[in-house]
């Protein structure tokens, strides 16, 4: 595919990722990540014959006006759509191919100074969430979700969720709308439930057929409420 066709899709793209865009102005002025993709294809095509210097100048231009930071030498595959765009970070060596979504504050970045491939690759159809740093030389698979504000540090497979700090794989085969992340599971929610239904399962246990447990129990709890009700005081 040609520059101009590429250039052609990415504007196009928009009216797919977006249905808040009600005409062709609000282009210019409301879409930082679709013209940081503009300038990057650009710069990108500078990079790679040879004139270096001058895509690192284009994109630190791109990088003042829109606040997106994308490395010239980067590789962005197909209507790849950056939303809201303000924050992103892709670093030298990332690879990101067709039809990923990625929202703003994202990151991704590299954990090592040693040359060569040092940034994550993500593959066609993969959704990076609002804040979500992804570090390192991994792989997002193909259709993967990576939940807004989580610390990815090793590899997701193909479609795939993964969410929390540092991100954990929490299931397989996930909603294949990527827009849905109010499906998203609330992993520190159900852990902290099931915590409280064990302690009440022991609690049970110890105390049915010990009354001295019981008596301890009832005096830490008048300590408690004394404690509660020195420090309103």
């Amino acid at each position: 595919m040609g520059f101009f066709s590429e250039i052609k899709e990415d504007f196009a793209n928009v009216y797919k990722n977006d249905p808040a865009i009600q005409s062709r102005v609000e282009l210019l002025f409301n879409y930082p990540g679709v013209w940081a993709i503009f300038w990057y294809r650009i710069a990108n095509r500078f990079y790679k014959v040879g004139f270096r210097r001058f895509a690192r100048f284009i994109m630190g231009i791109n990088q003042f006006v829109t606040n997106i930071d994308i490395h010239p030498a980067a590789t962005i595959g197909r209507r790849v759509f950056i939303d809201h765009g303000i924050g992103v970070v892709i670093g030298e060596t990332v690879i990101i191919e067709d039809d990923v979504l990625i929202y703003q504050g994202a990151t991704l970045g590299g954990v090592s100074l040693d040359p060569g491939k040092r940034h994550p690759t993500v593959r066609q159809g993969a959704v990076i969430g609002a804040g979500a740093k992804v570090l390192g030389n991994i792989v997002i698979g193909e259709n993967a979700k990576i939940g807004s504000n989580s610390v990815v540090v090793r590899e997701v497979p193909a479609g795939s969720t993964a969410i929390g700090i540092p991100a954990h794989v929490i299931e397989k085969g996930r909603d294949k709308d990527p827009f849905s992340h109010n499906k998203l599971p609330d992993i520190n929610k159900e852990l902290f439930e099931y915590v409280l239904k064990r302690v009440a399962v022991l609690e049970h246990a110890m105390m049915r057929d010990n009354k001295q447990i019981v008596d301890q129990d009832i005096e830490l709890e008048h300590i408690y409420e004394s404690f509660i009700k020195a420090m309103k005081h």
